[in-house]
């Protein structure tokens, strides 16, 4: 998770405010955008923004986060 330059504050916040969506084998995903103006860990380019992308299943007793993907991007989107 924090290879791909997420943190753990930053997966619990995707999962406990983003839009829960269907993933593969049972699982579950979500998004969210975070303001990021720094190089990305994976290739030092300057990017605005990062999404964080945790895939995880949704126990009785907990959340278990299975992996996390991390995207960059410079685009602007208007929500």
């Amino acid at each position: 998770m924090e290879m791909r330059g997420a943190s753990e504050s930053e997966v619990t916040a995707a999962i406990k405010s983003g839009n829960w969506v269907p993933a593969k084998m049972a699982k579950s995903k979500t998004r969210l955008r975070f303001d990021f103006n720094k190089p990305a860990p994976t290739n030092q380019k300057l990017y605005k923004y990062k999404i964080v992308e945790p895939i995880f299943a949704d126990e009785a007793e907990e959340v278990v986060v299975i992996t996390v993907k991390v995207y960059y991007s410079n685009e602007e989107v208007n929500t």
